[in-house]
């Protein structure tokens, strides 16, 4: 009897997978790339470098869809998108998935028609300031003036933080995050007001990046993850376990460089599912089974892409902090794969 239930759920299974099959993925198979919407340039999270190549921990989430599909992290095509531009871009089909430093939030996850796959970095908002300034915190800032990227959770935020403390300021807007680290720079605002993570990333732009410093309050949480269009479960269900693999990946301890051993040798059930050696069927996401393998092999588990890209290795120094795996400390937490 247990046989038969066991058949039963997983013939289920593979029926539910085909009946909610979308689009999404017959199309990028079809044009033999992922279409992935980045920032016009934010260092350790999307940006070109002279020879038009990306790297950043959002470009990894593009390669590691790409490596799941085709078996090829490379065939990945990338749109630069402001941040007022991003979601018509995805809501349009003008790309295929946004891994763009994008914060989710209640009204962007049900009313503009787009799915939020889950987090690849916790964030909070936080302030740039020069150090000649002499602020040692945002509470001294009554009066002062912000450069802000627009189209940003930034600006309702920063209303919110002066507001609750009654305090006064003047915002001054811009399109994009260089723009706004160039007007900081010329003294045309007392700071400048982002994610923390963007910050470090701005700060390095900066012809002497000493001069400036980041101040301690967090005034926000920023949730940072990947979107997708509603509508399509399949695809929202490979760009979110794609992330998945590789958070599991690294509380397995299975890396980019031990993958291949760990393939032909290990008897761990866990990590034998992660690389499609038993158990799951990449089919019920329209994939191969070996899906997980090819994401870790060619990407890396999410403690790698975190280090080359923003941790303390990379030129931006961040600490895991929140984005640690929970079992050290952080809240990186993926559901198994099995």
């Amino acid at each position: 009897m247990y046989k038969k239930w066991m058949a039963g759920l997983g013939a289920g299974l593979i029926v539910a997978a085909s009946v909610q099959a979308g689009p999404t993925l017959e199309a990028v198979k079809k044009k033999g790339f992922v279409q992935c919407g980045v920032s016009t340039g934010l260092p350790g999270f999307s940006a070109a470098d002279d020879t038009g190549k990306f790297t950043g921990i959002d470009v990894d989430m593009c390669r590691a869809v790409a490596a799941a599909i085709f078996g090829d992290a490379d065939k990945v095509k990338y749109t630069p998108l402001t941040a007022k531009e991003r979601f018509t871009a995805l809501q349009s089909g003008e790309i295929d998935m946004l891994p763009r430093n994008t914060t989710w939030t209640y009204t962007r996850d049900t009313s503009l028609g787009l799915n939020f796959t889950g987090v690849n970095y916790y964030d909070g908002q936080g302030f740039l300031v020069t150090r000649n300034l002499g602020v040692k915190s945002a509470l001294e800032m009554d009066g002062a003036s912000f450069c802000i990227q627009a189209g940003t959770t930034t600006e309702l935020n920063l209303a919110d933080y002066f507001r609750s403390n009654k305090m006064q300021y003047t915002p001054i807007t811009f399109d994009t995050s260089d723009q706004t680290i160039k007007a900081f720079e010329a003294g045309r605002c007392d700071a400048l007001t982002s994610d923390q993570s963007q910050l470090y990333a701005l700060r390095i732009k900066l012809q002497d990046p000493s001069s400036a410093m980041v101040l301690p309050e967090v005034i926000s949480k920023e949730p940072l993850g990947p979107v997708v269009r509603q509508g399509d479960d399949e695809w929202f269900n490979i760009v979110k376990w794609s992330l998945y693999a590789m958070i599991n990946a690294e509380e397995l301890g299975v890396t980019s460089a031990n993958v291949d051993t760990m393939k032909g040798s290990t008897t761990d059930p866990n990590v034998r599912r992660l690389l499609g050696l038993e158990g799951v069927k990449g089919e019920w996401m329209g994939l191969p089974d070996n899906w997980g393998y090819s994401i870790i092999k060619m990407v890396g588990n999410y403690g790698e892409a975190f280090e080359r890209n923003v941790g303390m290795g990379s030129p931006l120094g961040i600490s895991r902090g929140l984005n640690a795996l929970w079992s050290k400390g952080g809240i990186q937490y993926a559901p198994p794969v099995r």
